[in-house]
């Protein structure tokens, strides 16, 4: 499964190829409840064809119905949505207020080659900044320097902060692994899982994750990850656990656990230190045991704590803020 905003860029690349011009919105900030975050994205055709989401449905079928009646024809437009004011966009079923940026783009090399290079940034080739001038329109593309909000404004422009799909590397193939995949996939991660097994990969059914024949280590050397990865080992075996850690700690992924008990963990981090070379520095930065301390017992549960923990992470909350 993929995330919806690389979908979104996608199908935006594939309408502007085949000349039709798009709208293409950013979620600029939220105010109150909100189904969508800031960074979110949607693109929309003339006739009504649609990719993404900016709600949970009643502003997309109003700014849809906007440019069916020929509104939006300026290259942008930043539309306000919840305001009590506005009978057309008054208040949202969630009761927050949304505000949106409207970018009119025509199909053109321009824009094919822009929507080419933000579709490279979500694969996690390039991150970068959208630099959208407020007043006229322009667009400029930057190196995002490292991690920051997804929206940043001035009164003279926005910068749009977009890098790599969520990834989720599976060190080994078990039962918890099979459910760490399913949930990972419903919330949008590109699923790799590695296992040196082919028998155990070959059985391994879940739709929408990728299985590589592979010693976990060897595809994290091979350049695996990226900023907005995460992986996880999962199988109790040190053979394939150790040596994932032992090269993820070399990455910038942003969350590195292996599951175990705290006495195995303790163990595990001698060992890492003693025969993995692994400074305190880098054993510090994994997260072992791993997953927040629901009390799991179950496979299921294992996984929803560790897949839990790893959104904490991503989003930036301590453990005392839950």
């Amino acid at each position: 499964m993929k995330s919806l905003d690389l979908k979104v860029i996608e199908q935006a690349l594939e309408w502007v190829k085949t000349e039709h011009r798009i709208w293409l919105c950013t979620v600029l900030a939220t105010f109150g409840s909100s189904p969508r975050e800031p960074g979110s994205l949607l693109v929309a055709r003339a006739d009504g064809a649609h990719c993404g989401s900016l709600s949970g449905g009643c502003v997309e079928e109003d700014f849809l119905e906007r440019i069916a009646q020929g509104e939006f024809k300026q290259p942008i437009s930043v539309v306000r949505y919840g305001d009590a004011e506005s009978p057309t966009r008054g208040s949202l079923p969630c009761g927050g207020v949304l505000e949106v940026l409207v970018e009119r783009l025509l199909p053109s090399p321009d824009t094919l080659a822009h929507l080419d290079m933000l579709h490279g940034a979500l694969l996690g080739q390039h991150p970068r900044i959208r630099r959208v001038d407020l007043t006229r329109g322009d667009v400029r593309l930057l190196d995002a320097p490292g991690p920051g909000p997804r929206v940043e404004r001035t009164d003279a422009a926005v910068h749009i902060r977009l890098g790599p799909v969520l990834r989720l590397v599976i060190a080994g193939i078990s039962p918890v692994s099979r459910a760490c995949a399913e949930f990972a996939l419903t919330l949008g991660f590109e699923v790799i899982v590695c296992d040196p097994r082919e028998d155990a990969c070959e059985t391994f059914d879940v739709p929408g994750a990728r299985v590589e024949a592979i010693l976990p280590s060897l595809f994290i050397t091979a350049g695996g990850c990226h900023g907005a990865t995460a992986v996880v080992a999962l199988t109790h075996d040190p053979r394939i656990d150790d040596l994932a850690m032992i090269e993820a700690v070399r990455t910038p992924a942003f969350y590195i656990g292996v599951m175990g008990s705290a006495k195995t963990s303790r163990q595990r981090a001698e060992r890492l230190q003693r025969s993995g070379g692994l400074s305190p520095e880098e054993i510090a930065r994994l997260h072992m045991p791993i997953g927040l301390n629901l009390g799991s017992k179950t496979p299921a549960e294992i996984a929803l704590a560790v897949v839990a923990d790893i959104l904490r992470v991503q989003r930036g909350k301590a453990r005392d803020e839950l």
